[in-house]
């Protein structure tokens, strides 16, 4: 039986920008370089979330894609993210770091994660530690790809 998404998540310490340092690549995300999720909490308790990206590290500016995300449970670590007020997926929190600087996010299927960090590079060792954390939580750890954060990343292997 997988873990269970985090008892309870600091929400206002878990806002601001986290790098996307892996995911398992879906059609929106593919291919997209220096990319972050940036959450900022509401007073309506919703969380705006702003992705951003590069296609490539020769785009001069950040392109983005705004969404909203609601907490279903009092836990925190359970959303509904609405994109486009149409598309909705749940995501789960399933780890954060004691100190927020990476957390571990899924969802119920098991079908999307992604490994965040406060800094855009993370070193491999971290990396391969942080990254086996989510077998406990029912994914295959080889399905994950790195996102190239950095122009020297782009082509190297396990890389998107």
């Amino acid at each position: 039986m997988p873990n269970p998404p985090l008892p309870e998540l600091d929400l206002p310490r878990f806002m601001g920008r986290w790098w996307v340092i892996a995911n398992i690549p879906y059609f929106a995300e593919r291919s997209k370089v220096a990319s972050s999720d940036n959450y900022t909490l509401r007073d309506d308790g919703a969380i705006d979330v702003v992705y951003a990206y590069k296609s490539s590290f020769d785009d001069i500016d950040e392109r983005t894609l705004r969404a909203t995300a609601r907490p279903l449970h009092q836990s925190n670590a359970h959303w509904k993210q609405r994109f486009f007020g149409v598309l909705s997926v749940q995501l789960q929190v399933l780890e954060v770091d004691p100190d927020y600087r990476w957390a571990l996010i899924g969802n119920p299927k098991r079908s999307l994660a992604w490994v965040f960090a406060r800094e855009p590079l993370m070193p491999s060792a971290d990396y391969a530690t942080v990254v086996e954390r989510l077998r406990a939580h029912g994914y295959e750890p080889a399905d994950l790809l790195r996102v190239p954060q950095h122009p020297d990343q782009v082509g190297q292997a396990g890389f998107q």
